[in-house]
């Protein structure tokens, strides 16, 4: 053996030695979660679903209590899932650009409202009927009030209806959602740790403020910050980008402030081209990271919690499915769309999922309630499959809603 080589040589099999049985065991869970995830990919694809619920239930049976447990891997799942919620919220904001947000709130506050009040008011009540503390019943709250922008907008793209005359009044809604989670998760950030009432009321509106500071950023530098990060190199570009997108998710957290939010108003403040590049070459990453962060979300829940909120979860999937419905066909109704948009915008905002499911990790690690992690998997599986179907299906289930008669005109007097 060489001399120069010799030393390197021993400390490989030292460590080895050392680490080999767990190193090889988390690669022999991971390779079974990664397979296990393109399956039931495939299979989302011919049933025609989103892939979320089916990886929500791999966890399920890969968690605590499952049929295949994984626990050498959890480490390297939790922080995947960390990344997986960074890169969705990136993603999410790319959608968007300042000026949508302008016209969001200023053609749909009063259907974002409506949505507000419909949609929240049902798991803040349901919560509290169960003996919940206010802070968990705020959390369910926030899990029936926002659709999946994730879920929808792939739909509204798998199904070819984006340059429907209804999509703008859905994607306004939605950009009002986000809007309302990127101050809502501050707030719930400083309920989570049991902050007295001043210290709250200081630090959320420090974070609201931060928000708002970061919403006035991203109007007025938009274009100054896509030029700086802007590179020909396809490698240089995703570097920048991800470099930025955890940097600005870890300085959001550090100030009590959503690391998901970070992202998001990262993503919302990138334009122009380099929006349009990221939007070809993130997908495959934030689906990779994406399945970790839900399947990670089902590993932390027992399936035998399942049980005791079934129930209580699909009474209330069955009301606010209502509630998204009625919010859908007033908002269009109110710009002027007919009766079968009407009803293709109501049934597009029934699905849950990502935001959803991020709002229950963070009260489940916050300790708010040891039910929620269990509802709000429930809630979700349910309104992810049924939202999912009715978008699909929208124009053949039978509407209740009637164009409005014609108006007789009176005769003119002889």
């Amino acid at each position: 053996m060489d001399a120069a080589t010799a030393p390197m040589t021993g400390l490989r099999v030292a460590v080895e030695g050392a680490h080999g049985g767990d190193t090889a065991l988390v690669f022999i869970e991971l390779g079974i979660v990664f397979l296990v995830l393109a399956l039931l990919g495939r299979l989302a694809g011919r049933i025609g679903i989103p892939s979320i619920p089916l990886y929500l239930l791999a966890g399920l049976v890969m968690g605590e209590g499952g049929f295949i447990p994984i626990s050498a891997g959890e480490e390297f799942l939790s922080i995947g899932a960390q990344i997986g919620v960074v890169l969705l919220l990136l993603l999410l904001g790319l959608e968007y650009s300042p000026d949508d947000l302008r016209v969001g709130m200023r053609t749909t506050w009063k259907a974002g409202i409506l949505d507000l009040v419909l949609n929240a008011t049902p798991g803040l009540a349901v919560g509290l009927m169960m003996g919940w503390s206010a802070t968990a019943s705020v959390l369910l709250a926030g899990v029936t009030y926002i659709s999946s922008s994730g879920i929808i907008a792939r739909l509204l793209d798998d199904f070819d209806r984006l340059a429907n005359r209804e999509t703008p009044v859905i994607l306004s809604l939605l950009v009002m959602e986000d809007i309302a989670m990127a101050l809502f998760l501050p707030i719930l950030a400083v309920m989570l740790v049991g902050a007295t009432l001043l210290q709250g009321a200081v630090a959320a509106a420090i974070a609201i403020a931060i928000v708002a500071v970061a919403f006035l950023f991203a109007m007025r530098f938009s274009r100054q910050l896509s030029t700086a990060v802007h590179s020909h190199s396809r490698e240089l570009l995703l570097l920048s980008v991800l470099g930025l997108a955890f940097l600005v998710a870890g300085l959001a957290e550090a100030v009590q402030v959503s690391a998901a939010v970070g992202a998001f108003l990262l993503g919302l403040t990138l334009s122009g081209n380099v929006a349009d590049q990221l939007r070809g070459l993130m997908p495959p990453l934030r689906d990779v990271f994406g399945g970790i962060f839900f399947v990670f979300f089902g590993i932390t829940i027992d399936p035998r919690d399942l049980g005791p909120v079934a129930l209580p979860a699909l009474g209330l999937a069955v009301v606010t499915l209502i509630t998204k419905i009625i919010t859908g066909v007033w908002a269009a109704r109110r710009v002027g769309i007919g009766p079968k948009g009407q009803w293709r915008t109501g049934l597009s905002l029934v699905p849950r999922g990502e935001f959803s499911i991020v709002i229950a990790g963070l009260g489940v690690a916050g300790g708010a309630q040891p039910l929620l992690g269990p509802f709000a998997a429930a809630y979700v599986l349910i309104l992810a499959v049924a939202g999912s179907v009715l978008m699909r299906y929208a124009d053949q289930i039978p509407s209740p809603l009637r164009a409005p008669a014609a108006r007789s005109r009176p005769r003119p007097a002889v």
